[in-house]
Formats: structure tokens, sequence, C-alpha cells
């Protein structure tokens, strides 16, 4: 599974994808962030916050990371190279699992850099460091958490068709409805009753309580749950192409 994994990042990186990738997501969040005039902007709001940071990464993992993974299974089907990945020692598990970590890889990469907006926002406050490290600390594992979930879906979007453009408008909309649908899901009338167990049942309700610096279990046990489902499901997509 390692050469697998490893595979997958040289693809990543000796292609413009993974640069691509990672760097319209650090100049979106930085524009929003810091150039824009607006709510959006730290340095107008006056607050030494990165809450705006933690409202829009989600939006644009949204679809970033689909774009990464659209090719993971569909390109290998479209050009006839996964018959040849199953010939490979490997179970389906590992293959599915090596090509998953390789995205996780990506958005961790994508991640890191915006430690810079901690510093800045650290050491803007008045007096500096008047912050709130444990709901940042939160919003960040809160936030790989879901773009974990992200790389799940797309993975199995991915292992659904051989057509990679297919597998992005597939794995956008399912994010979609998994990170807010359950919201409207909620407020309409037929649900007033299962309101509260139909949020729970989406990314964003999870996702707002770890952004509050609380690590609930029950949060955690969520994420782990959605991914492992949509990693086994990918599992039994590649079972299904070997009849």
């Amino acid at each position: 599974m390692r050469a697998l994994l490893a595979k997958e990042i040289s693809e990543f990186f000796s292609t413009v994808t993974g640069y691509v990738v990672v760097s319209v997501f650090l100049l979106a969040n930085s524009l929003f962030l810091w150039i824009f005039p607006g709510d959006t902007n730290v340095l107008d709001s006056g607050y030494a916050s990165l809450d705006t940071f933690f409202m829009m990464a989600p939006w644009i993992f949204l679809f970033l990371v689909p774009a990464v993974t659209m090719r993971s299974f569909a390109e290998e089907g479209r050009s006839g190279t996964l018959e040849l990945l199953f010939t490979r020692p490997l179970t389906d598990l590992q293959i599915v699992l090596g090509k998953y970590f390789a995205g996780v890889l990506l958005v961790l990469v994508s991640l890191l850099p915006t430690l810079v907006y901690v510093v800045s926002v650290y050491l803007l406050g008045s007096p500096p460091g008047n912050l709130d490290l444990g709901g940042i600390w939160g919003s960040y594992i809160g936030l790989f958490f879901l773009a974990l979930i992200y790389v799940a879906i797309g993975i199995f979007a991915s292992s659904l068709t051989d057509n990679p453009i297919v597998a992005f408008i597939i794995a956008v909309l399912m994010s979609f409805i998994l990170y807010i649908g359950f919201d409207f899901l909620s407020s309409m009338e037929a649900f007033r009753e299962i309101n509260f167990l139909v949020i729970k049942m989406g990314i964003n309700e999870h996702y707002k309580s770890m952004s509050r610096g609380v690590i609930d279990s029950r949060d955690i046990l969520y994420f782990l749950g959605v991914i492992t489902l949509f990693i086994l499901m990918t599992k039994f997509v590649l079972q299904s192409r070997r009849w």
C-alpha cells in the first residue's frame, strides 16, 4: 500500500494539480481575510479572530477536494489501468486507503501554511496574544475532520464513474448535502418533531461544535463513522467492478 500511496503523492506533485489546489486554497482565504474590504477582512473588523477563515474554508474545500479526488479511480477506469491495479498484490481496501491517504496528505499540506494566519492574528491582538486559542485549535481539528470526509466522499464518487468531471459533480453535490443539506431539511415542517436528530446527521452541526473549542467524543465518532462508511462503500464498488 505504501508504494501506491507514494505513487499517488508523486502524481499529485509531479503535475500542476497539487500546487494549484494548495495555491487556490491559500490565495482565496488570504484575499478575503487580508485584502478584500468588508466584514470578512480581519483588519476592518477590529477583532483578533479567525472566525471568517473557519467559515469560508469548508466552502472552498467543498470544491477543491473533489477536484483532487475526481481522478482517483475515474482516470484509472478511463485509461484502462484499473485492471492493472487489480493485479497488484493489494486488497481492495488497501487500494482504497492508498488513494484516500494521498488525498488526506494534500489537505494537510494545504492547511499547514494557514498557521501563519494564527501567528498574524495573535500579534495583532490588543494586547498581543488576546486570542481564543482553544477555539482556534478546535476549529482546525474540526476543519481537518471535515476535509477528511470530503476526501472519502470524493474517492467514492470517483469509483462510480470513468468520467472525472462527473465524479467531481457527484462529489460536490454529496458533500454539499452532507455539510449543509440536513440543516435545510430540519427547518421543514415535515421534520419539525425530529429536527434535532436531522441536524445531528449533518456535518455542520458537529463542525460548529468543535469550532467552539470543545472536542466532544460524539463529534469525533460521527466524523470517523462517516469516513468509514464511504471508504467501505468505495471498497464495495471496486469489488463490483471485478465481477
